[in-house]
């Protein structure tokens, strides 16, 4: 076996839901998705794939329609973005791990804003890369950008740097101003950016085009950029398994074949899944932002009042990210809630050793009032520690 993979870490988040295994009285925040279903038109439209027998392959960077439709969504949003650079993938992760693939080799340096969902830095060590963190400020529940060290961690020996905006799990957003000046540094020292921006539509700052900042606005198609996409968060789809990348042009072949040597092609039915999501895209996307926020403006100010919790309200994505007070270790209180309280958290330690001591709470409830129920837990919780 390779040493780097033997060198992963188990997910830590998986370890706090296997102490609720079997228990169905936990109420269970610790996953990044929605406990509704996916809408039924886009059910619908996979059902009626498979009824007409479309069980065979694809082509290897997806069905010609969708890339259409995927590169006229993303045009109504951005800068026009032709089909020509448009990859299906099998899912968010895959597009990440696919985009590393393209880019790093053994030995290379790669370096990553932190904390992160835990996939993004450790798929290019798995390829033997070198990877370096840039870790983000936390002040009274609210993380910032270190720009300068950014700029100096980025130098002409890095050939990847990777950014999650908004963020898993702090909810952080990069601005216009800072996506700028990312793009302008990593022109200069010839560094690939690795955009990782599946959360852009669940954002709830007033903005025209209803997105978070892209870097999609700003770039050229020539840049060395590249931006990952999913399905699973703004359409309610994370089990589907699909996603997409936005490539320079002279990318694409290439990634067709990494994509034929990974997973051959996506399912001809997810894909079609996928075009009606796309198709009702202005009545599912709008209701689930909507949704989202509410659940946060439910949440937020309950968790605010709680003795020894700091938080701020995320900007984007679908989680608070909070500080507890008196318990250092992440891991620990989390497996504690599960067990004592019947409430499950992600520890946030899973995602960067400076999150120890946080939590991540994801707020994406079809029905609010569980969120209200899971802050009476961990209250009454805390009332029972000695010392709190």
């Amino acid at each position: 076996m390779r040493h780097a993979v033997e060198q992963l870490e188990a997910s830590r988040i998986r370890e706090v839901a296997n102490a609720g295994f079997g228990r169905d009285d936990v109420l269970a925040f610790w996953f990044g998705e929605s406990d509704e279903v996916t809408p039924e038109p886009i059910r619908r439209a996979a059902v009626e794939s498979i009824e007409r027998g479309e069980t065979f392959y694809a082509h290897n960077l997806g069905l010609p329609e969708l890339r259409e439709a995927i590169a006229d969504y993303l045009s109504g949003l951005h800068p026009q973005i032709g089909a020509e650079r448009i990859a299906v993938t099998s899912g968010g992760v895959s597009a990440l791990m696919l985009a590393v693939q393209l880019l790093v080799d053994a030995g290379d340096e790669v370096v990553a804003v932190t904390p992160v969902w835990p996939n993004l830095t450790a798929q290019p060590a798995i390829l033997g890369a070198a990877v370096r963190t840039v870790p983000l400020r936390a002040e009274q529940g609210a993380w910032s950008l270190d720009l300068d060290a950014l700029r100096a961690a980025v130098t002409q020996r890095t050939r990847l740097l990777i950014l999650n905006a908004p963020n898993n799990p702090t909810g952080w957003t990069l601005a216009r101003e800072e996506q700028q000046a990312i793009l302008d540094h990593c022109r200069a020292t010839g560094t690939w950016i690795l955009a990782d921006e599946v959360y852009e539509r669940l954002y709830f700052e007033p903005t025209p085009k209803a997105c978070a900042p892209s870097f999609l606005d700003i770039a050229t198609p020539q840049d060395r950029l590249v931006v990952a996409h999913s399905f699973s968060k703004s359409f309610l789809m994370t089990g589907w398994r699909l996603g997409w990348l936005v490539l320079p042009p002279h990318c694409v072949d290439a990634m067709g074949k990494l994509i034929e040597f990974n997973t051959s092609c996506t399912s001809v039915f997810t894909q079609r899944a996928g075009l009606a999501a796309l198709a009702h895209e202005a009545e599912i996307t709008p209701r689930v932002v909507a949704h989202l926020k509410h659940c946060r403006d439910t949440l937020l100010p309950l968790l605010a009042e709680v003795p020894g919790v700091r938080v701020q309200p995320p900007r984007g994505g679908m989680y608070a990210f909070f500080q507890l007070d008196g318990f250092p270790d992440s891991l620990d209180v989390a497996k504690r809630l599960v067990t004592e309280a019947g409430l499950g958290l992600a520890p946030g330690n899973a995602f960067a050793p400076e999150a120890q001591g946080w939590l991540r709470w994801c707020f994406a409830s079809k029905e609010p009032g569980r969120l209200a129920e899971g802050v009476r837990r961990l209250r009454h919780w805390l009332d029972g520690q000695p010392g709190i």
